[in-house]
């Protein structure tokens, strides 16, 4: 079953962040690395800055979460995380195809540039990645990340954001 997180959920998405987390160890830069991978403050923040959680439940369980996130004419797809022992079951690709049915915006999605997983899950899901001369730009302008982050990062998009990015090229600049 997939369901909108609730305030009640707070310490089970902060687990599945942090327990999900742990692959990223020694493949993303080590100065962004760090224990916990997300602080409950942190995921507060996110929370109050419009980070709408869903999360899948088996059992009465969560075992994976994936957040959404309006900014100004776009929808961010954010923080998705399946727990280690769940993960390449399909949880994931639900919970994305979920959170793509809430919105009729263009869909940009920022990951790690060496989470190759990261990256290959969203491009098999029909996300491509934006040319890098726009990858900073986007950054800059939909998510309030470090200068480090930008550049170790990168973003990938629907068709619906490359239609009106080569129809309207400087639209989302």
């Amino acid at each position: 079953m997939i369901r909108q997180c609730r305030d009640s959920d707070i310490e089970m998405i902060y687990s599945i962040i942090n327990d999900a987390a742990e692959k990223y160890k020694g493949v993303i830069p080590d100065d962004r690395w760090k224990v916990p991978y997300m602080s409950e403050v942190e995921l507060r923040h996110e929370i109050d800055e419009g980070v709408v959680f869903w999360g899948y439940e088996e059992d009465g369980t969560m075992v994976g979460i994936m957040g959404i996130q309006h900014v100004r004419d776009v929808t961010l797809i954010r923080h998705a995380y399946v727990r280690p022992t769940r993960q390449n079951q399909g949880i994931g690709k639900k919970l994305l195809s979920e959170l793509c049915r809430q919105t009729d915006r263009p869909i940009l999605i920022g990951t790690w540039a060496d989470a190759a997983w990261a990256i290959r899950f969203y491009e098999e899901h029909g996300f491509r990645r934006v040319p890098q001369q726009e990858k900073s730009r986007l950054l800059e302008k939909y998510w309030s990340i470090p200068a480090r982050q930008v550049e170790t990062s990168v973003v990938l998009a629907d068709q619906k954001w490359f239609d009106l990015f080569e129809s309207h090229p400087g639209s989302f600049h």
